[in-house]
């Protein structure tokens, strides 16, 4: 099995393809900041709930139930978008990280503070590596 080169970019597409194929669960490889976009998700709605579990190899995996909208069966993430990839890195000042359908979705962004919605770091006036779009 070869490395994985963005293993942000694998955790959205996880995500995508799980909903994609009307899945209720993933599971992802963790990581701090994995887990730290799942707990976003989670605070935003986006997803139905979680919970990281230890596995043997001491890595660990994040499950995550995703959210659908119980009579249309729509998932609540439409569109989840990797933003910075490892060969192009892209920063935004405070002022400049992206609005999100005009703030109805959010930005994930990794700041010096943690990361954070575009909503927390424009509040905290930080800027930092904008990783994903979601809404």
């Amino acid at each position: 099995m070869s490395a994985i080169t963005d293993p942000i970019g694998d955790f959205l597409t996880r995500v995508r393809n799980a909903i994609m194929a009307q899945h209720r669960i993933v599971e992802i490889p963790a990581s701090k900041i994995k887990k730290r976009i799942t707990e976003i998700l989670y605070e935003k709605g986006y997803i139905f709930r979680y919970k990281f579990e230890d596995t043997p190899n001491g890595q660990g995996v994040i499950k995550i139930a995703l959210k659908y909208d119980p009579v249309t069966k729509i998932p609540a993430i439409t569109k989840l978008q990797r933003y910075s990839k490892p060969g192009l890195r892209k920063y935004k000042g405070s002022d400049e990280i992206p609005r999100v359908k005009n703030g109805l979705g959010i930005a994930i962004v990794s700041t010096s503070k943690g990361v954070m919605t575009d909503k927390e770091a424009r509040k905290e006036n930080v800027g930092g590596e904008v990783l994903c779009l979601v809404y």
